[in-house]
């Protein structure tokens, strides 16, 4: 499973270099780690430091596996992705009274 660490460090808007002065580390031993085969105990460091859980540091499944039928009242709708599961829940979602 690919590490998607450097990701999330441009989604938090910071850099190696901040991250690594947030954790008290350098950066060249931030980026061995990042570039390398990082502990789980140094994971839990860089997603405590990133303030997201540590699942957020592995890349995410591709919606490629998605592949099959909904069938709703008198009409089957195909659904290949998680944004067509989302498109039928939002047209068929009823307020709640």
């Amino acid at each position: 499973m690919a590490l998607r660490i450097k990701e999330v460090i441009k989604e938090k808007n910071m850099t190696v270099q901040t991250l690594a002065d947030k954790m008290g580390i350098n950066r060249v031993g931030l980026s061995n780690h990042i570039n390398g085969n990082p502990s789980v105990a140094i994971l839990e460091k860089i997603a405590a430091a990133l303030e997201v859980p540590i699942q957020e540091l592995f890349e995410k499944e591709a919606n490629e596996n998605i592949n099959g039928y909904i069938e709703i009242g008198n009409e089957i709708f195909k659904v290949t992705s998680l944004q067509d599961m989302e498109n039928l829940l939002t047209r068929y979602k009823q307020p709640v009274k």
